[in-house]
């Protein structure tokens, strides 16, 4: 009788332990294996919460298919005392295991909300931003002009107070380095001075996160690596038989076709009007490096240019120098660094505006005459004159 309970026992022994293979195998493929979700979420992790608080958060929007086990994974694998605070981007059928890896690994949010610091050439906005979790996109819930004399609306102060806002800064091509300048002296995240002012054009306009406590100094060294990586690497593939010699012209020149045209087709095409310019002795005669003569780059003008202004003597007039101005007149954008380096290969000397946001090119002074009097037709049009 005892050996049939011996062997009844050891039968159950056998098929508890296969049971309890299974349970196990059945509870990895459960955690590794695709989630639920059919549409991408943001979670937000919490200071301060626990893996048991996220696990039920993941049930409750159907992140997770069983909680508990999400909790033993989480546990096995050793990650409930790494987790994060911020908001992450879960995407559609991830996987417990991948879940878990997002929210303890670290690194900035991604999703929620953000706020943008948005250096325009005529103001500086703050916008503040959510992302869509379906379109990746992030949609414009508030904004504010800095110069406005209108308070900030309060949803800005309680985005600095959260712990996952992300914080971005984006500079428009064709801004001045005082304009960067007087924008991050007013972020509130940003720390320490500036010790040496950014020289004009030195800095690239792109989109930068910025995280709380970042020193501005740090900032705009980044700001003008980027620039100085954009330039060298403009250069080395340059045209041959350029009117210029040095990169420091190349940027000079980049600034002033930035300012010509917003037309990303049309950069190559101003470009070969100032070369020919150049290479046959004639001055460029561009009215934006007479605006910055006048305002150093720290302001708009705010109207048009006056006849004594076109020949009043400014290093940066150039309709009364000869060549390039001593320095750029903006931050140049990659683009038109590769214009000013490798220009379209044109005869046109003359180009003005056409009505539509565009110019019109030429090679005489005869055509370039007529294209100037349907553009001032247009304008007398648009002015009901």
């Amino acid at each position: 009788m005892w050996r049939n309970i011996a062997s009844n026992a050891l039968t159950l022994l056998i098929v508890l332990v296969f049971l309890l293979a299974g349970l196990i195998l059945w509870g990895k493929t459960q955690y590794t294996g695709p989630g639920p979700l059919t549409e991408r979420i943001c979670l937000e992790v919490e200071r301060g919460t626990t893996m048991t608080a996220i696990s039920r958060k993941l049930k409750a929007q159907g992140a997770v298919s069983n909680d508990l086990i999400y909790r033993v994974g989480t546990e096995y694998a050793g990650l409930n005392d790494d987790l994060k605070a911020g908001s992450f981007l879960i995407p559609e059928e991830a996987s417990m295991a991948e879940i878990a890896d997002i929210i303890t690994r670290g690194g900035g949010s991604t999703c929620g909300t953000e706020l943008l610091y948005r250096i325009g050439i005529a103001d500086m906005r703050l916008e503040l931003r959510e992302l869509d979790p379906q379109t990746e996109k992030y949609q414009t819930v508030a904004e504010h002009n800095s110069s406005s004399e209108e308070p900030q609306p309060e949803a800005f102060s309680e985005a600095r107070g959260a712990a996952d806002t992300r914080y971005r800064i984006t500079m428009a091509e064709g801004v001045t380095s005082w304009q960067v300048m007087t924008a991050l002296e007013n972020i509130q995240i940003l720390s320490g001075t500036v010790e040496t002012p950014p020289e004009e054009g030195t800095l690239a306009p792109d989109s930068y996160e910025l995280r709380m406590g970042d020193t501005r100094q740090a900032v705009v060294d980044r700001m003008q690596e980027k620039q100085e990586f954009i330039l060298s690497s403009a250069w080395e593939d340059r045209a041959e038989d350029l009117p210029i010699e040095t990169m420091q012209e190349a940027l000079i020149l980049a600034s002033i076709i930035e300012k010509e045209t917003g037309v990303p087709d049309e950069r190559r095409q101003v470009a070969s009007v100032f070369v020919n310019r150049l290479k046959r002795g004639m001055r460029l005669q561009t009215d934006p490096t007479v605006i910055y003569g006048i305002t150093k780059g720290r302001r708009a003008l705010g109207r048009g240019l006056r006849q004594s202004e076109l020949r009043g003597e400014t290093p940066w007039n150039t309709y009364v120098i000869d060549g390039l101005p001593p320095t750029p007149i903006a931050n140049p954008g990659p683009e038109s660094i590769a214009a000013a380096v490798n220009p379209a290969d044109t005869g046109y000397v003359y180009f003005v505006a056409d009505g539509s946001g565009g110019h019109a090119f030429s090679e005489t002074l005869s055509e370039h005459n007529a294209n100037v009097a349907k553009w001032r037709r247009i304008e007398a049009e648009e002015n009901g004159d």
